[in-house]
């Protein structure tokens, strides 16, 4: 991996103009990802442009340079190095096509702690042992020698704290909480990020949780327990996408369940779905990835086509 991190930085240096991608629906973990590499390039004095097809969520507008991200590229022929940061795939940055079909004079580099799916990079800094993505940069920024800043501290911490759910998730390792102590030796903000992602939380977003709750039911034959969420819910409450964060995470610690599988309704035609287990055994990707969807073995999630309906007191699926 050293190597590695040193080809990447060797191709930022040559490079004019570079474009920082991240996936739809941006987590701390993603998003604490752009926010360190803009860091890197504006020291560098590099042109460049950070893309997220989705806006940050409020509770993450703490993070330096969040103003900087845009949602709208219309072509990648101005950038001759494309950096994918916390993806899992290359459909998660809805910029699939055109990356594939990239002039091949172009460089496309992947930074992610995702498992490999697909090839479509030319140069891969891949450790799904990592915690998270910005554990993968502190070690990007420790081989090169460059600066670590009490910014880039809190982002990193800030995509460790998020990624692992405060620590508890089966991916926090020795390596995790050495990192994570010496950001907070470097000015990281510890209060500062658990009042943003998780003592955040308003009375819509309580009340929602509580259906969430109120919903859950356990399937016998597969060992599963699942929830819904409609865009009723979220209407009649005045509630917003940013309040369900973390419900899924919340029902993972079911541990009578092999997982647990939250559906929410994100638009008409549109579901997406969450899984969540706390089991060692069971890795919940396999099936995100079977339904077009990715994550890690313990929490990962998809989108399919189709409505949230109660038909006969039963949710279905039509």
């Amino acid at each position: 991996m050293p190597d590695v991190l040193r080809q990447i930085y060797k191709t930022i240096l040559q490079s004019q103009r570079i474009l920082l991608v991240t996936h739809q629906n941006p987590d701390g973990d993603a998003l604490a990802c752009l926010s360190i590499m803009v860091e890197v390039l504006t020291d560098l004095q590099k042109d460049h442009v950070a893309y997220c097809c989705d806006k940050p969520s409020n509770s993450l507008l703490f993070l330096p340079h969040m103003e900087k991200i845009t949602c709208e590229l219309n072509d990648l022929a101005s950038f001759d190095l494309i950096i994918s940061l916390d993806c899992g795939s290359l459909s998660r940055t809805k910029l699939a096509e055109i990356i594939s079909q990239r002039n091949p004079q172009q460089i496309f580099v992947e930074i992610d702690h995702h498992p490999h799916i697909e090839d479509v990079s030319d140069i891969e800094a891949r450790d799904p042992q990592a915690a998270s993505t910005t554990e993968i940069l502190y070690d990007f920024l420790q081989v090169n020698n460059l600066t670590l800043n009490s910014n880039v501290a809190n982002c990193i911490l800030t995509g460790i704290v998020t990624d692992t759910g405060n620590f508890v998730y089966p991916t926090t390792s020795e390596k995790t909480i050495t990192i994570a102590a010496e950001m907070l030796k470097a000015g990281a903000r510890l209060p500062q990020i658990l009042e943003n992602t998780w003592r955040n939380k308003s009375l819509p977003a309580m009340k929602l949780w509580g259906i969430a709750m109120s919903r859950l039911q356990i399937n016998v034959k597969y060992d599963i327990a699942f929830s819904i969420l409609t865009l009723e819910d979220l209407a009649d409450l005045e509630a917003t996408e940013d309040d369900i964060d973390g419900v899924a995470g919340f029902m993972g610690n079911l541990p009578q369940v092999k997982a647990i599988m939250l559906l929410r309704q994100i638009e008409p035609g549109l579901i997406k779905g969450s899984l969540r287990t706390c089991r060692p055994e069971v890795d919940v990707s396999k099936l995100a990835q079977r339904l077009g969807g990715g994550g890690h073995s313990k929490a990962a999630g998809f989108n399919i086509k189709g409505d949230l309906q109660k038909i006969a007191g039963q949710w279905q699926i039509v």
